[in-house]
């Protein structure tokens, strides 16, 4: 009888059983030391948990106040922020382009006046804040920081973390303004006036999350993501900035997809691969080479088909998160394949984290997985895998070449077939899809976002621009336009531009009118 061989859904052969002989090298590796393999604590969740995130943000800026701070009287430790698609592409709400999409996947943020009621009653100083923001992560940080300055905070005890990662945009998810070198230029400004003016920022989070939920295995989101981690380091470097100061600021965000052990290795590997790109590249100081990341559950996983059953898919992937040493997690409402996340799906998924933290023992121990014949072996195969990939991409000119010649999202593409011929098929079995499905399944009440919410930020814009010193602002808007037009950083004329009222869509604009759009 021929055995059956199993393989995860990036490839890699799984054996019937693991022995010490699969795993012929010692590591005396510990956390917390180069290169990171088991952690980049040496006491890990034992000295501090990992953050809590729930990300929210839908409607208008007053609901999700609203939400927040029912998030935060619930245990939540740090905010992440979801903007609408206007938002995250650069259009004020009274745009034509808008029309439909105002606070439908996130919140929509005209103005200055729209980031003030959105933190109303949030201590900025007190709170971490995630915004998941690419194309326009310069504007919606320098609202965030005008609002931290109006609250009399102390910059020097803001801390959050800025997406600011648009070369997934071009490779896995869509959301760019305008073409990759000018992009490049607007990232590492960020970088460069955010380690002068927001010592405690992570001024990117290099998202490997985005490329997972289009379609790519497990080895490609580590490759791919370390890739492009690598185009930002040597983009900051070429503008003399120090990689031991930026170096320290950088963070990634990743997907915790089902298979807990793949996704368990996944981390490690990631984690000792970063530090060895980061050494190469001239780091010196080891706080530079650690890969410091945020993980998300894998909304591509939720299914329509028997929600409930989300709840199960997410603690999975809570815990291979937790077991592979994340710094911040987010975990999905069981309901988000059928809507936004309800108060209730909200609150399920935090009591989930809650519980691995309080309950499973998982915290207790640093990487208890460590030594694992068939964890150390699948750790070391993906690494093996992954460092092919990057050499492929290397070939091609680094990551920008990569996706200007279409490589990335052709083998991005390719995967998401193959999976999804695999479900079709049942080779791949998804629990209520293709296998033990329901037909008399009670429909579940989802969260719907009113079409109103258009006419009330068109409103709330009009106010705005009446009350305004339109001089100042055609001024500032001008001044900016010089600035990209130069070397100049435009940080500051950005955050000077938000503080007199000038609207995102108008410096989105200005900016469009220098650097032109990508197509």
């Amino acid at each position: 009888m021929t055995e059956k061989k199993i393989f995860t859904d990036s490839g890699i052969e799984i054996k019937p059983f693991y022995t010490a002989f699969d795993r012929p090298e010692e590591d005396s590796d510990l956390p917390g030391s180069f290169p990171f393999t088991r952690g980049i604590q040496e006491d890990m969740y034992r000295g501090k948990l990992w953050t809590m995130r729930q990300y929210a943000g839908f409607s208008t800026a007053e609901e999700s106040n609203k939400r927040y701070h029912y998030l935060l009287s619930h245990g939540v430790m740090g905010l992440s922020v979801a903007f609408d698609l206007p938002t995250q592409i650069g259009y004020d709400s009274d745009h034509s382009l808008a029309e439909g999409e105002v606070g439908k996947v996130g919140v929509a943020i005209d103005s200055i006046s729209d980031m003030e009621t959105l933190f109303d009653g949030i201590r900025l100083e007190e709170v971490s804040t995630s915004m998941t923001i690419n194309a326009t992560a310069f504007i919606l940080l320098a609202m965030y920081v005008a609002v931290a300055r109006k609250q009399g905070a102390d910059m020097s005890k803001i801390s959050g973390t800025v997406q600011n990662d648009i070369l997934k945009e071009y490779a896995a998810r869509g959301t760019y303004i305008y073409p990759p070198k000018p992009s490049m230029r607007i990232v590492t400004d960020i970088f460069d006036w955010c380690s002068r003016e927001l010592p405690k920022w992570n001024t990117i989070s290099i998202s490997g999350y985005h490329i997972r939920e289009a379609g790519s295995t497990a080895v490609q989101e580590i490759a791919y993501t370390l890739s492009n981690g690598k185009a930002y380091v040597q983009a900051a470097k070429g503008k003399g900035l120090d990689i031991d100061v930026f170096g320290k600021r950088l963070s990634f965000f990743f997907n915790a997809h089902n298979n807990l052990f793949e996704e368990i290795a996944k981390f490690r590997a990631a984690r000792r691969m970063w530090a060895r790109i980061m050494k190469d590249m001239g780091a010196r100081d080891p706080r530079s080479m650690m890969l410091r990341f945020h993980a998300q559950t894998g909304g591509s996983t939720l299914t329509a088909q028997q929600p409930i059953n989300n709840v199960s898919r997410i603690t999975i992937q809570s815990m291979a998160a937790v077991l592979g040493g994340t710094q911040s997690l987010h975990t999905n409402g069981f309901d988000e394949a059928l809507s936004l996340p309800t108060e209730e799906a909200a609150r399920t998924a935090l009591r989930t984290q809650q519980i691995i933290a309080f309950e499973s023992g998982i915290a207790d121990t640093a990487d208890p997985l460590a030594g694992s014949y068939f964890i150390e072996s699948l750790t070391d195969q993906m690494e093996k895998s992954a460092w092919e990939l990057i050499e492929k991409i290397d070939i091609l000119g680094g990551s920008i070449s990569a996706i200007e010649k279409g490589y990335m999202q052709e083998e991005i593409a390719k995967s998401a077939y193959r999976y999804q011929q695999k479900i079709e098929t049942h080779e791949k079995i998804i629990v209520g899809v293709n296998k033990f499905e329901q037909a008399d399944q009670l429909p579940l009440k989802g969260f719907r976002i009113d079409d109103s919410i258009r006419k009330t930020q068109m409103e709330k814009l009009a106010r705005i621009k009446r009350r305004r010193d339109h001089a100042k602002c055609d001024q500032l808007l001008q001044t900016l336009c010089d600035q990209a037009s130069g070397d100049e950083n435009i940080m500051p004329g950005v955050l000077e531009a938000v503080e007199n009222n000038c609207t995102l869509g108008e410096i989105a604009d200005t900016l469009r009118e220098v650097f032109g759009e990508y197509h």
